[in-house]
């Protein structure tokens, strides 16, 4: 949980920059401290990579504690491992006990197991506890997002009490993430939730079991997808949510902040899975950090596996050099052909993976989505037929050329839009992510069967074609 820290457009640490240096060349620690005072922690942590190592360490020990914590917390895991191996084991115990425990829980995801290990021992036995419950749960569930600060209040509980509860036991740092507070019974079972602001408002004496509402419709299985969890807070405008296990006892809470990172990442792996790249689970690709071999690394592999495919098309029209030989006015409308079957494929295939994400689309109504996709495919054939057959007739003057050119671009617009349509679903029920295979796919598809189609109708209608 990142405090509610929100991301900046403009470097701020930029600005700041040549001061902190002049201050660090000079020594002044105390001017520093000073100026490192009034920036935020997140703009700190974006520019942190402005910073020489040595003056990281340094700059990193003049923060306050919890500016400092903040401040690890946003910073990427690379930095993080820097920071760590460059303090002292009191210094880092300070840091992991007063992590937010879902932070602390990545942190050691991400941490290699022998140094998992190693500093397990820094941690308190409390925070140990829930460090372990929290690493239980799988990568991408709502477990591995929620975080256990915070406050479980009784049903027999008085307004005034419920509020002394909250300040006595919430830490001050993390009150500002709170939204709604939870009802539990001595099992710790979730019985009801209120607003944090209907508490306030609430008259000091009335009992919390009068005025809390069910959380039945708003918790989440610790199980649950973090994609579906976003989708769930998006339909009905959450800005926190609990969290419970297979017996609805009440184990750790979502809140608003942690689902934006999710829907950010996911909408970043969607373009770049689309764009043909490799989406590294959503970790946006920042030209300010980027290296040469990091883009290479996460382009390279689907330009060559296309390419492969395209050997493919490469096969057909050695297949067809006799016809290509015999009219070589066919080979002019090639590139128009392919590319609007892979434009009408792609626009397809986009709107059903968008649809699958958002949940729009999914098996129950996918007859309907057919229907509607295939009207759309045989009314766009016919518009884009008409018009590759007027541009074939005006360039040539052919009309027998120009009925080729216009008919395969009404069959290569179907099977495109057809191709678009049936991957994504594929790739859903063989369980595999639809803009993963379907978006580079259907293009291959198209370029194959396009020309097979293209010079198949050509020999049809062109009697020197027959062999």
């Amino acid at each position: 949980m990142k405090n509610g820290m929100k991301k900046s457009n403009v470097d701020i640490f930029a600005l700041f920059l040549p001061e902190i240096k002049q201050l660090l060349s000079k020594k002044d620690f105390n001017g520093l401290k000073l100026v490192l005072k009034t920036m935020r922690s997140i703009d700190l942590a974006e520019g942190w990579r402005h910073l020489e190592a040595n003056d990281k360490i340094l700059v990193f020990k003049l923060l306050s504690s919890r500016k400092a914590i903040e401040v690890f917390e946003a910073l990427p895991f690379s930095e993080q491992s820097f920071i760590l191996n460059n303090l002292n084991n009191t210094e880092i115990s300070q840091i992991i006990n007063e992590m937010s425990p879902d932070e602390r829980a990545d942190l050691f995801k991400e941490l290699p197991d022998k140094v998992s290990k190693k500093l397990f021992n820094l941690v308190n036995k409390e925070e140990a506890q829930d460090l372990r419950e929290l690493l239980v749960y799988p990568e991408g569930t709502a477990g591995s997002l929620m975080t256990t600060d915070m406050v479980e209040l009784k049903k027999d509980m008085t307004a005034r009490q419920a509020i002394l509860s909250i300040q006595e036991n919430l830490r001050a740092e993390y009150a500002r993430d709170i939204y709604s507070v939870f009802v539990t019974d001595e099992g710790h079972k979730l019985r009801g939730c209120i607003a944090l602001q209907d508490l306030l408002k609430a008259p000091p004496d009335i009992a919390i079991k009068e005025i809390m509402q069910s959380a039945d419709l708003i918790k989440v299985n610790a199980d649950t997808d973090i994609v579906e969890v976003a989708r769930y807070f998006k339909k009905y405008d959450l800005l926190d949510a609990p969290v419970v296990d297979t017996h609805d006892v009440l184990v750790g809470i979502i809140t608003i902040d942690d689902v934006v990172d999710i829907i950010e990442k996911e909408a970043t792996k969607d373009i770049y899975e689309i764009g043909k790249m490799d989406a590294k689970g959503g970790q946006i690709i920042s030209y300010a950090r980027a290296t040469t071999a990091e883009l290479v690394k996460r382009r390279a592999g689907w330009l060559i596996l296309l390419l492969i495919f395209d050997f493919l098309t490469g096969t057909v029209l050695k297949a067809f050099e006799h016809s290509l030989s015999s009219v070589v006015a066919l080979a002019f409308f090639i590139p128009m052909l392919l590319d609007t079957g892979g434009n009408a494929g792609a626009q397809t295939s986009i709107t059903i993976i968008r649809g699958l994400a958002t949940g729009d689309v999914n098996f129950k109504n996918v007859f309907k989505v057919i229907k509607l996709e295939f009207s759309a495919a045989l009314l766009m054939g016919l518009i884009v037929g008409t018009v590759a057959f007027g541009r074939a007739f005006l360039l040539q003057k052919d009309f027998t050329l120009a009925i080729v050119v216009g008919l395969s671009m009404l069959f290569i617009a179907i099977l495109a839009i057809a191709t678009g349509t049936f991957l994504p679903f594929f790739s859903k029920k063989i369980g595999l992510d639809p803009a993963v295979l379907a978006g580079p796919i259907t293009t291959s598809v198209v370029d194959v069967c396009g020309l097979i189609i293209y010079f198949k109708i050509a020999q049809l209608f062109i009697p020197a074609l027959r062999f």
